[in-house]
């Protein structure tokens, strides 16, 4: 897999997270610790892109 791919692939799964973030805010019954989590998860894949593209 090319990095350029890569890169869009991170991004891809970033957004993705992002909107399912988005959603679980909106819904009356998610739990706080999995929208923390997934904020989580969301942070981690925006180092790996902001790494990757400084590369």
């Amino acid at each position: 897999m090319s990095l350029t791919s890569h890169l869009q692939e991170l991004r891809r799964r970033h957004q993705s997270l992002s909107d399912q973030v988005e959603q679980a805010q909106r819904a009356p019954g998610v739990d706080d610790m999995t929208i923390a989590e997934m904020k989580k998860q969301k942070l981690r894949l925006k180092e790996e892109i902001t790494r990757l593209a400084t590369v």
